[in-house]
């Protein structure tokens, strides 16, 4: 099987001259680039491609560690990360995780095997201690506001952003104020509620639904909290396609929005633009566009993204 170095004899050049050609590095003189890819071509040479990341010292390739691969906010963040990657000639290799730490942490071991060159979090699940020590081995970037300095970080002040919708809900006039979370032991969901307590005090138990993540998880929610003997006059959903299905059941039941109940969604997604549902652009396309370039350029810089509450006929 013909190798690089049969490559370097055959076009009468050294072997690194070969490895540069390969690597498309710009310093070899167009005589001998053409008399490499005249030879590469007439032997019909295939270059092993981990040979070719050991020489150049990277893999080109970046692993998104996603707890889930069908949910539109998540989805959102790595489409930001591929049109990056696209646009700058890198592989992007997905990561499911279902928030398994056991899962996390193989991952993170491929990072320290060579084989990514860099690691973005779009979410997690082991602690920071746990985590750190791989980014002596490549680019770990957050998705999430990160306090430590060895981890660099895209992410939306979702605090800010949580406190500001429900002093809008407020400030219209509504006391009785639902929500709905994801995950019930995750940072945002202890967010959510920190910023309730601020604005309205502690909610009551049966005002906050957990496990929310599409359309039927909406409904179900909309099912529960509209039944109840002081049932609320707004709902906050994690989620456009959870508003969706809060929407759509409160309509069946004949309730007028936003007259009877108010709702806002999350993301700006399809689902909401449909039914005019009030919503909070956390921008995250952007968010994965951004976490991609501090990988690019293996930086620690805490990288800021605004977000926005987009008012329509839902409020």
């Amino acid at each position: 099987m013909t190798n690089i170095n049969d490559i370097a004899k055959l076009a009468g050049v050294s072997v690194s001259t070969v490895s540069r050609v390969l690597n498309n590095y710009k310093y070899v003189s167009d005589e001998k680039r053409e008399s490499v890819l005249k030879v590469i071509e007439e032997v019909n040479y295939t270059p092993n491609k981990n040979a070719i990341d050991l020489i150049r010292g990277e893999t080109k390739t970046v692993g998104v560690i996603l707890p889930y691969n069908n949910n539109p906010a998540f989805d959102q963040m790595l489409n930001g990360i591929l049109n990056m990657a696209s646009e700058n000639d890198y592989s992007v290799t997905v990561l499911p995780s279902k928030y398994s730490k056991e899962k996390e942490l193989n991952y993170l071991q491929r990072l320290k095997s060579k084989l990514f060159d860099g690691i973005i979090l779009a979410s997690r699940a082991n602690d920071w201690e746990t985590i750190i020590p791989y980014s002596n081995y490549g680019s770990i970037v957050s998705c999430e506001y990160t306090y430590n300095n060895e981890i660099g970080c895209s992410y939306s002040d979702r605090y800010s952003s949580y406190l500001d919708t429900f002093q809008l809900l407020k400030k219209r006039g509504h006391c009785a104020v639902a929500f709905t979370t994801a995950r019930l032991e995750s940072k945002s969901t202890k967010q959510t509620i920190e910023a309730y307590n601020e604005v309205f005090g502690e909610p009551p138990s049966d005002y906050h639904i957990s496990d929310c993540r599409c359309l039927n998880d909406g409904s179900e929610a909309a099912k529960k909290l509209l039944r109840l003997p002081k049932r609320p006059t707004a709902i906050y959903a994690n989620g456009d396609e959870v508003a969706g299905g809060i929407y759509l059941y409160a309509k069946s039941q004949q309730f007028n929005i936003p007259n009877d109940l108010a709702i806002i969604g999350q993301e700006n997604q399809p689902s909401g633009s449909v039914l005019g549902i009030t919503t909070v652009d956390h921008q995250l396309t952007k968010v994965g566009k951004e976490a991609f370039k501090l990988v690019l350029n293996r930086s620690q810089e805490k990288v800021k993204v605004p977000y926005f509450i987009i008012e329509r006929d839902s409020v």
